[in-house]
């Protein structure tokens, strides 16, 4: 028997599908990080070949789950939206980790849940902690900007006027898939994070999504502080 389906109903078995390939998927979390890579890269990443990668990516993009930016005769893929990232994000969460085989395994799952990208935004101990410092300082309360806190991220480079006019969320939680509490998403945490990035505070890792909290950064925005789990935030005087 056929089942019925409701006119509204969205149609979420193509998409599922195109995710579900264990390829595609590796292509897609190495896009997480938010930058546009080549082909070859993501054929590495995904350890096929150019051949299979190519008709992976194909998929992808009739599936307008990744976009292409052209630069000369290069052609770069990227995540099509931040819609695709908190998809892939939600799935992390509920999906099983990965048994870690390899000290090179688990030094590179120590360094994605200290600080990684959550596409454009901040997360690992390092959002979690970023976010308890953003409430205990009196500059984020339910999800809105205090008068203090848009004067202190203006400061530090963030256009918040700009920010409010972005579509999409401004500052919802984003539930962190290695922390399992909430770090700073939306258009807020984009731009906080972009800003992070031109000062200094947080710079590019040496793997895919990894972010490292500089010793002026860990200053700025911890105290200087080891991030743990559970990493206490002072608030200023």
């Amino acid at each position: 028997m056929a089942a019925e389906h409701l006119t509204r109903d969205a149609d979420i078995a193509p998409v599922a599908a195109l995710i579900a390939d264990p390829t595609r998927a590796a292509m897609l979390n190495a896009l997480l990080d938010g930058r546009a890579l080549a082909a070859g890269e993501l054929a590495r990443l995904a350890g096929v070949s150019a051949a299979t990668a190519s008709s992976h990516l194909a998929k992808l993009l009739e599936g307008r789950l990744v976009e292409v930016v052209s630069q000369g005769r290069h052609r770069y893929y990227r995540l099509a939206g931040h819609d695709v990232a908190e998809v892939l994000e939600v799935l992390a969460r509920v999906s099983a980790r990965p048994a870690v085989r390899s000290l090179r395994q688990s030094r590179q799952a120590r360094l994605l849940e200290e600080a990684r990208t959550c596409y454009d935004h901040l997360a690992g101990r390092a959002g979690v902690a970023l976010l308890d410092r953003l409430r205990a300082d009196g500059h984020l309360d339910g999800g809105e900007l205090t008068a203090a806190g848009e004067r202190a991220l203006k400061l530090i480079g963030v256009d918040v006027d700009a920010v409010r006019k972005a579509r999409r969320r401004f500052a919802p939680d984003c539930l962190d898939w290695t922390e399992r509490r909430a770090h700073l998403g939306g258009a807020l945490g984009a731009a906080l994070t972009e800003a992070l990035f031109e000062r200094g505070w947080i710079a590019r890792g040496s793997i895919p999504r990894a972010v490292t909290v500089t010793e002026e950064g860990r200053r700025e925005l911890f105290h200087g502080k080891e991030l743990t789990s559970h990493t206490p935030v002072t608030q200023h005087p």
